[in-house]
């Protein structure tokens, strides 16, 4: 059976999307958006995207995670990003999006 490409859970106070995927990329940063526009429609103070197994990011990947940013600022919450991948963790602080978004390097560390 074919994995999901995002999977939502709730947990205590927050919401977690899973990337299971390798390349945030032009390919699914639409169905992100989509993703976003989903969940942000229900009142949420914290959203959570674990992207532990994200290899890759592109310029469109980014954009999709700025809109769910920019949604959730809109809703008075927060993202938190999950990106334990080194590469990815620096494009973040390359386009100085690390001053965007509180950015965690294990689901650990959100507890």
């Amino acid at each position: 059976m074919k994995k999901k490409t995002f999977e939502t859970e709730v947990r205590k106070g927050h919401t977690v999307l899973r990337l299971n995927l390798e390349k945030l990329d032009t390919q699914v940063s639409p169905q992100l958006k989509a993703e976003f526009l989903v969940i942000c429609r229900a009142p949420l103070k914290k959203l959570v995207v674990d992207m532990s197994e994200v290899k890759s990011c592109d310029s469109s990947g980014l954009s999709a995670l700025l809109v769910a940013e920019r949604m959730m600022r809109e809703l008075k919450g927060e993202v938190h990003l999950v990106v334990p991948n080194p590469d990815v963790r620096n494009l973040f602080r390359i386009t100085q999006l690390e001053k965007v978004f509180a950015i965690h390097v294990s689901p650990e560390e959100l507890n």
